[in-house]
Protein backbone atom coordinates (compact mmCIF):
# COMPACT_ATOMS: atom_id res chain seq x y z
CA UNK A 1 0.00 0.00 0.00
CA UNK A 2 1.45 3.45 -0.85
CA UNK A 3 0.66 6.09 1.89
CA UNK A 4 1.08 8.67 -0.25
CA UNK A 5 -2.58 8.76 -0.71
CA UNK A 6 -3.02 10.22 2.25
CA UNK A 7 -5.52 12.86 2.32
CA UNK A 8 -5.49 15.38 5.21
CA UNK A 9 -8.53 15.62 7.62
CA UNK A 10 -9.18 19.69 7.71
CA UNK A 11 -8.94 19.07 3.96
CA UNK A 12 -11.08 16.55 4.55
CA UNK A 13 -13.86 18.98 6.21
CA UNK A 14 -12.84 19.49 9.96
CA UNK A 15 -14.74 20.40 12.58
CA UNK A 16 -13.71 20.67 16.09
CA UNK A 17 -15.57 19.15 18.67
CA UNK A 18 -17.95 17.24 16.36
CA UNK A 19 -19.12 13.69 18.01
CA UNK A 20 -18.35 10.39 15.24
CA UNK A 21 -19.47 7.21 15.80
CA UNK A 22 -16.32 5.27 15.12
CA UNK A 23 -15.46 1.21 14.93
CA UNK A 24 -13.61 -1.33 13.17
CA UNK A 25 -14.08 -2.85 9.57
CA UNK A 26 -15.56 -5.76 9.21
CA UNK A 27 -14.92 -7.76 6.12
CA UNK A 28 -18.39 -7.10 4.66
CA UNK A 29 -17.45 -3.58 4.75
CA UNK A 30 -14.90 -3.23 2.50
CA UNK A 31 -16.58 -2.75 -1.33
CA UNK A 32 -18.43 0.25 0.45
CA UNK A 33 -15.42 1.15 2.69
CA UNK A 34 -13.13 1.09 -1.15
CA UNK A 35 -15.80 3.03 -2.51
CA UNK A 36 -15.34 5.98 -0.09
CA UNK A 37 -11.78 5.89 -0.44
CA UNK A 38 -12.37 6.04 -4.54
CA UNK A 39 -14.35 8.66 -4.05
CA UNK A 40 -12.08 10.97 -2.18
CA UNK A 41 -9.45 10.32 -3.82
CA UNK A 42 -10.70 10.68 -7.38
CA UNK A 43 -8.90 14.12 -8.16
CA UNK A 44 -5.68 12.95 -5.82
CA UNK A 45 -2.50 14.08 -7.58
CA UNK A 46 -0.50 10.35 -7.12
CA UNK A 47 -3.27 8.69 -7.89
CA UNK A 48 -4.12 10.56 -10.92
CA UNK A 49 -0.57 10.04 -11.62
CA UNK A 50 -0.11 6.34 -10.98
CA UNK A 51 -3.38 5.06 -12.31
CA UNK A 52 -4.02 4.53 -16.44
CA UNK A 53 -6.78 7.01 -17.05
CA UNK A 54 -8.63 4.03 -18.96
CA UNK A 55 -11.21 2.85 -16.46
CA UNK A 56 -9.72 5.01 -13.77
CA UNK A 57 -12.15 4.98 -11.27
CA UNK A 58 -12.75 1.04 -11.36
CA UNK A 59 -9.40 0.64 -11.02
CA UNK A 60 -8.96 3.00 -8.29
CA UNK A 61 -11.84 1.63 -6.40
CA UNK A 62 -10.44 -2.03 -6.89
CA UNK A 63 -7.01 -1.00 -5.74
CA UNK A 64 -8.42 0.59 -2.35
CA UNK A 65 -9.99 -2.95 -1.71
CA UNK A 66 -6.86 -4.98 -2.00
CA UNK A 67 -4.94 -2.40 -0.14
CA UNK A 68 -8.20 -2.76 3.02
CA UNK A 69 -8.00 -5.77 2.33
CA UNK A 70 -4.03 -6.39 3.30
CA UNK A 71 -4.75 -3.23 6.12
CA UNK A 72 -7.57 -5.47 7.95
CA UNK A 73 -4.95 -8.81 8.02
CA UNK A 74 -1.95 -6.43 9.30
CA UNK A 75 -3.41 -3.54 10.80
CA UNK A 76 -6.18 -1.72 11.97
CA UNK A 77 -9.23 -0.48 9.57
CA UNK A 78 -11.19 2.35 11.30
CA UNK A 79 -14.31 3.40 9.46
CA UNK A 80 -17.75 6.16 10.53
CA UNK A 81 -21.08 4.73 11.06
CA UNK A 82 -22.19 5.25 7.65
CA UNK A 83 -18.73 4.09 6.08
CA UNK A 84 -18.63 7.63 4.71
CA UNK A 85 -14.89 8.10 6.45
CA UNK A 86 -11.91 5.32 6.53
CA UNK A 87 -8.69 5.28 7.68
CA UNK A 88 -6.13 2.29 7.78
CA UNK A 89 -2.96 1.89 9.69
CA UNK A 90 -0.28 -0.40 9.43
CA UNK A 91 1.57 -2.32 12.20
CA UNK A 92 5.30 -2.16 12.25
CA UNK A 93 6.78 -5.45 10.30
CA UNK A 94 3.65 -5.71 8.04
CA UNK A 95 4.04 -8.25 5.55
CA UNK A 96 4.05 -7.36 1.77
CA UNK A 97 0.63 -7.97 0.38
CA UNK A 98 0.09 -11.91 -0.92
CA UNK A 99 1.47 -12.65 -4.11
CA UNK A 100 -2.01 -12.72 -5.91
CA UNK A 101 -2.51 -9.23 -4.15
CA UNK A 102 0.66 -8.40 -5.59
CA UNK A 103 -0.01 -9.36 -9.34
CA UNK A 104 -3.39 -7.82 -9.69
CA UNK A 105 -2.03 -4.40 -8.39
CA UNK A 106 0.15 -4.71 -10.89
CA UNK A 107 -2.50 -5.76 -14.03
CA UNK A 108 -4.60 -2.58 -12.25
CA UNK A 109 -1.37 -0.19 -12.82
CA UNK A 110 -1.43 -1.09 -16.32
CA UNK A 111 1.35 0.89 -18.72
CA UNK A 112 1.74 2.70 -15.06
CA UNK A 113 3.69 0.21 -13.41
CA UNK A 114 7.24 0.53 -14.66
CA UNK A 115 7.34 4.24 -13.52
CA UNK A 116 5.23 4.15 -10.09
CA UNK A 117 7.56 1.16 -9.65
CA UNK A 118 10.38 3.27 -10.44
CA UNK A 119 9.76 6.38 -8.17
CA UNK A 120 11.90 5.71 -5.03
CA UNK A 121 11.16 7.34 -1.92
CA UNK A 122 12.81 7.45 1.44
CA UNK A 123 12.35 3.98 3.20
CA UNK A 124 10.00 3.79 5.75
CA UNK A 125 10.98 3.58 9.76
CA UNK A 126 10.87 -0.20 10.10
CA UNK A 127 9.37 0.24 13.75
CA UNK A 128 6.98 2.66 12.83
CA UNK A 129 3.23 2.40 12.64
CA UNK A 130 1.85 3.47 8.96
CA UNK A 131 -0.80 5.60 8.38
CA UNK A 132 -1.50 3.76 4.77
CA UNK A 133 -4.75 6.00 4.03
CA UNK A 134 -7.50 8.25 5.14
CA UNK A 135 -10.54 9.65 3.24
CA UNK A 136 -14.09 10.72 3.63
CA UNK A 137 -16.46 10.76 0.76
CA UNK A 138 -17.00 14.24 -0.70
CA UNK A 139 -20.52 14.29 0.26
CA UNK A 140 -19.73 13.80 4.16
CA UNK A 141 -17.33 16.31 4.24
CA UNK A 142 -17.50 19.09 6.98
CA UNK A 143 -18.77 17.15 9.74
CA UNK A 144 -15.21 16.56 11.33
CA UNK A 145 -14.69 12.46 10.19
CA UNK A 146 -11.62 12.69 8.85
CA UNK A 147 -10.12 14.41 11.85
CA UNK A 148 -12.44 12.01 14.05
CA UNK A 149 -10.68 9.32 12.57
CA UNK A 150 -6.61 10.17 12.89
CA UNK A 151 -7.50 11.16 15.92
CA UNK A 152 -8.62 7.25 16.87
CA UNK A 153 -5.76 5.67 14.69
CA UNK A 154 -3.56 7.95 16.90
CA UNK A 155 -4.90 6.97 20.09
CA UNK A 156 -4.29 3.15 19.30
CA UNK A 157 -0.80 4.19 17.97
CA UNK A 158 0.23 5.83 21.29
CA UNK A 159 -1.24 3.29 23.27
CA UNK A 160 0.96 0.73 21.82
CA UNK A 161 4.04 3.05 22.50
CA UNK A 162 4.95 3.68 19.16
CA UNK A 163 5.72 6.07 16.22
CA UNK A 164 3.54 6.73 13.16
CA UNK A 165 4.87 7.40 9.64
CA UNK A 166 2.56 8.54 6.14
CA UNK A 167 3.30 9.97 3.08
CA UNK A 168 1.23 12.47 1.17
CA UNK A 169 1.25 14.51 -1.87
CA UNK A 170 -0.41 17.45 -1.12
CA UNK A 171 1.55 20.61 -0.22
CA UNK A 172 -1.71 21.79 2.35
CA UNK A 173 -1.21 18.07 4.07
CA UNK A 174 2.08 19.18 5.55
CA UNK A 175 0.84 22.13 7.81
CA UNK A 176 -2.50 20.09 8.74
CA UNK A 177 -0.81 16.86 9.89
CA UNK A 178 2.20 19.14 11.83
CA UNK A 179 -0.82 20.29 13.87
CA UNK A 180 -1.41 16.50 14.97
CA UNK A 181 2.32 15.96 15.80
CA UNK A 182 4.01 14.68 12.31
CA UNK A 183 6.77 16.63 10.96
CA UNK A 184 8.87 16.28 7.69
CA UNK A 185 12.10 13.90 7.34
CA UNK A 186 12.37 14.12 3.35
CA UNK A 187 10.05 15.56 0.42
CA UNK A 188 10.72 13.61 -3.04
CA UNK A 189 10.63 15.55 -6.67
CA UNK A 190 8.67 12.05 -8.84
CA UNK A 191 9.97 12.86 -12.30
CA UNK A 192 7.26 14.19 -14.46
CA UNK A 193 5.08 13.05 -11.17
CA UNK A 194 4.05 14.34 -7.76
CA UNK A 195 6.30 16.02 -4.94
CA UNK A 196 5.68 13.73 -1.99
CA UNK A 197 6.57 14.36 2.05
CA UNK A 198 7.26 12.04 4.03
CA UNK A 199 6.16 12.45 7.70
CA UNK A 200 7.10 10.90 11.10
CA UNK A 201 5.25 10.97 14.17
CA UNK A 202 7.37 10.31 17.35
CA UNK A 203 5.70 8.12 19.90
CA UNK A 204 3.94 10.61 22.54
CA UNK A 205 4.10 9.19 26.39
CA UNK A 206 0.26 8.16 27.59
CA UNK A 207 1.00 7.24 31.22
CA UNK A 208 0.78 3.25 30.93
CA UNK A 209 2.59 1.76 33.76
Amino acid sequence: MNAATVRAPDELGYRAGVPNSLRDARPADLPTAAHTLATAFDDYSWTRWSIPEDHHAERLEELQSIYLEHALSSGIVLVSEHLDGVAALLRPHSPAPADAAQARIADLLGDRLDVFLAAELPPRPTEAWELATLGVRPSARGRGLGSALLAEGLRRVDAAGGSCTLETSDPRNVELYSRHGFSVTATTRIPDGPVVHSMLRAPVETGRP
